[in-house]
């Protein structure tokens, strides 16, 4: 019965590591047979595995208190010399790769482990090594920055999450001037900030072009796991929901402004959803948490021993607090099967969210590292990931009453509709990646014009209020996954089309949806990407017609919705 907050960290022993690498070469060298060769892997992995959980106790504990001198220190050092190990990794993965004995391992842990050497191959060389460390001192500042945020509002110094919170406010006035204090914060930060994304491109071009690429775009499509899609698909994906799904959340921005009586509505006024009020959790934080355990015990026996794991073991944070990370994820501790969950909860609808998409996330990780031999499955790629939390958000739709109360019927539909105006913001941040990678003679303020033209084509119903900052194309600073994870974001809006897809199917027949559910959750990152959709009965959204198949179902009960408020 341990709990996370009782684990000992330690650091781990680079020379121990190195020699222990080196031995399991020299033995796969020596092997006589498929199964000795395997057996070597098997142990390999549970250093492996140790190595990453220690790895991630430093990424937790710095990430709930940033200001912890200690864990701050061990997350530079992990920063600092993980990116020199990656050439002895390498040279494991090649000796496996060379050996006569590859079949043997192919054919008992499937294609996919050798597809993803490759792509590890692929995406590393020594000349990086310096590149990677500048790159983590980078975004560890953007962090600490957004982290260290303490904005005087309404009587009291609040983080970032804490002022979103009065995005959803009845009054008017208090929503306009929570986000004109948001926009400020990062008005005022824009200088470093600018600088940040500036050495950001200039560090990852370069990174790219010492693998032979023109800029850093293949490298981040490979670092996603991308090996049966490109580009091409990509921007027919995001055109597709420029001619879809933008014309219908104009559509639905325009309902809610006749809704709440005004003329225009303003970037304030999006999350104002009704106008008596939007849903807001009817417990406190403690309460949610309690919910979430009896809900996913009633959802299914496979998520109640989930949910259980999770909380005997002390596996998520989800309270906000100073000096605690601006963000969400959920991670693995490999060693020991075991997902943690990291958010800051706000009191709004958003809470529910976490309580689902992460939890959604933990379920598959809880699951795929059960069902999988290799710490290299227990992850899906993010195109897959993704499936899993918001998949998880659309089946709980049922139990929405024991958060809310009455106001259950409105969560739904404020959350459905976020779901589906969500895309063409997610778009957008991709395509602004890839403007800024590929035209790295942007200035700083050229690249945040491109982001206000992006705005134009993408969400033409966003309106400021003689906001100077945002006008001009401030609001992607806010957006962490530009700064820390490139090229992820899209897999939030492809992976809407899968969720989209559960929602109906769900609807249809819940037995075969949750079946079809766990498959998905199952195979972990054992296949690639299309094998996956093939293997969880769910379309691909590059298809022609994809977007529209996929959206329809929800878009037609918002639609019966709208007319009835």
């Amino acid at each position: 019965m341990w709990k996370f907050s009782e684990l000992e960290y330690k650091r781990f022993d680079v020379d121990e590591i190195t020699k222990k690498i080196d031995e399991a070469i020299e033995a796969i060298h020596n092997a006589k047979s498929g199964e000795e060769v395997l057996d070597i892997m098997m142990k390999n992995e549970e250093t492996s595995n140790e190595m990453a959980t220690q790895f991630q106790i430093v990424t937790i504990r710095h990430t709930l208190d940033t200001g912890d001198k200690f864990y701050e220190d061990e997350n530079n050092w992990l920063n600092e010399v993980y990116p020199t190990m990656m050439p002895k990794m390498l040279q494991l993965n090649a000796a496996i790769e060379e050996s006569p004995y590859r079949s043997y391992v192919e054919e008992k842990l499937g294609k996919q482990y050798f597809v993803e050497m490759e792509l590890q191959k692929k995406t590393f060389c020594e000349a990086n090594i310096p590149l990677m460390q500048a790159e983590a001192k980078l975004t560890d500042e953007y962090q600490s920055i957004m982290a260290q945020c303490q904005v005087e509002f309404m009587g009291e110094k609040r983080n970032l999450y804490g002022l979103q919170k009065f995005f959803e406010d009845d009054d008017r006035e208090v929503r306009r001037a929570a986000f004109k204090a948001y926009s400020n914060f990062y008005h005022d930060n824009e200088k470093r900030l600018e600088e940040i994304w500036d050495e950001l491109i200039k560090i990852r071009n370069e990174m790219g072009r010492n693998l032979g690429y023109e800029n850093y775009v293949p490298v981040g499509y490979m670092n996603q796991g991308r090996t049966d899609y490109g580009r091409d698909e990509v921007a027919s994906f995001r055109e597709q929901v420029r001619t879809v799904l933008v014309p219908f959340c104009e559509k639905l921005y325009k309902a809610q402004a006749e809704r709440l009586g005004y003329d225009k509505l303003y970037v304030f006024d999006e999350k104002k959803v009704f106008p008596d009020g939007n849903a807001h959790p009817i417990g406190d934080d403690d309460f949610m948490i309690s919910e979430a355990q009896k809900m996913y015990h009633e959802l299914s026996p496979e998520t109640a021993e989930f949910i259980d794991f999770m909380i005997d073991h002390e596996l998520m944070d989800l309270k906000n607090k100073p000096g605690k990370a601006s963000t969400g994820y959920m991670t693995l501790l490999p060693s020991l099967k075991a997902p943690f969950v990291f958010s800051c909860f706000n009191g709004t609808i958003f809470d529910m969210q976490v309580l689902t998409h992460e939890l959604g996330h933990a379920f598959a990780g809880y699951r795929a590292c059960r069902k999988q031999p290799v710490q290299d499955y227990f992850f899906a790629s993010t195109d897959i990931a993704e499936i899993h939390s918001m998949s998880m958000e659309q089946f709980t739709y049922g139990y929405a009453e024991r958060f809310f109360g009455d106001d259950a019927d409105k969560y739904r539909f404020a959350h459905l509709q976020e779901a589906l105006t969500f895309v063409p913001f997610g778009v957008a941040v991709d395509e602004f990646q890839h403007i800024c990678y590929e035209h790295p003679e942007l200035t700083p303020k050229e690249r945040t014009y491109e982001w206000h033209k992006l705005e134009e084509k993408y969400m033409p119903w966003r309106t400021y209020d003689n906001d100077e900052f945002m006008e001009r194309g401030g609001y992607w600073y806010h957006k962490l996954h530009i700064y820390l994870y490139p090229f992820y974001y899209i897999n939030y809006t492809l992976t809407t089309m899968g969720a989209m897809e559960f929602k109906k199917k769900y609807a249809e027949d819940p037995e075969k949806a949750w079946k079809d559910y766990l498959a998905l959750t199952d195979v972990g990152g054992s296949r690639s990407y299309l094998e996956i959709l093939k293997c969880a009965n769910l379309s691909v959204p590059f298809e022609e017609g994809a977007v529209e198949r996929a959206t329809g179902y929800a878009m037609d009960i918002l639609e019966k919705e709208m007319a009835q408020l």
